[in-house]
């Protein structure tokens, strides 16, 4: 087995082909990095499935455990981020299929989303900025209320930013199917709500911070590449 190479890989200026060989490498920089570039999407594409932001956090952890596992198996042919998204996708369905099975029921207050904080400094306008809070609040409320075949839909396509051939791809539909659920999901969304949400919606359901750190530290872990008390 290679050495590992203690090296940071500065995130900005690896490709997504260098770290991946740098990760086969069993280099420890490498698969945070990855983690960090493509914490963000996985977490939202979780969410929209599973639609509770603990499970979507387990469904991540165990997605990039079983993918850096399996790491020697990326060809390539897709782009990282897509093979990565579609083992999240697949690993999200698996946990909804297990509990139909099982016959749970999803207690929908005990799964409601935490209020997130809004990105921003201290001289931001603290009226602007509690209205931006308040509509991030409402969208990530009405888009928990989605049924979860729309409710994927709706965060691939608007939320994520995919594009609808994309978002066909990644959940197994046909891009017609996803243009008329989305069509749904955005009347199950109230209207005075459609027209707020632009600007802000990006920052739905943010994953970063010590959230983000703590993911890779316990994946880190995991894969054995470090130890529980050791640095990043």
């Amino acid at each position: 087995m290679p050495a590992l190479n203690t090296r940071p890989i500065p995130l900005e200026a690896a490709s997504d082909a260098e770290l991946v060989a740098h990760a086969l490498a069993r280099d420890g920089h490498a698969f945070r990095a990855i983690m960090t570039r493509y914490n963000q999407r996985l977490y939202r594409l979780a969410r929209g499935i599973v639609g509770r932001a603990s499970e979507a956090e387990d469904v991540v952890q165990e997605a990039y455990v079983h993918a850096f596992r399996s790491l020697d198996s990326f060809r390539g042919e897709s782009a990282l981020s897509t093979w990565l998204s579609r083992i999240v996708i697949n690993e999200a369905l698996g946990r909804l299929r297990k509990q139909k099975r099982e016959g749970k029921v999803t207690n929908l207050e005990a799964a409601q989303a935490e209020i997130i904080q809004f990105p921003g400094n201290a001289s931001d306008d603290p009226e602007r900025t509690m209205a931006q809070r308040q509509i991030l609040h409402l969208v990530e409320e009405a888009t928990d209320h989605l049924p979860a075949t729309f409710r994927a839909v709706f965060v691939a396509r608007v939320i994520e930013g995919l594009s609808m051939e994309e978002t066909a791809e990644l959940l197994g539909i046909k891009p017609e199917t996803v243009k008329t659920r989305l069509y749904r999901a955005r009347q199950m969304v109230r209207k005075e709500l459609d027209a707020q949400i632009g600007p802000v919606l990006m920052n739905a359901f943010p994953f970063a911070g010590r959230r983000c750190d703590r993911l890779k530290d316990v994946v880190m872990q995991r894969l054995g590449l470090e130890s529980a008390d050791s640095g990043s």
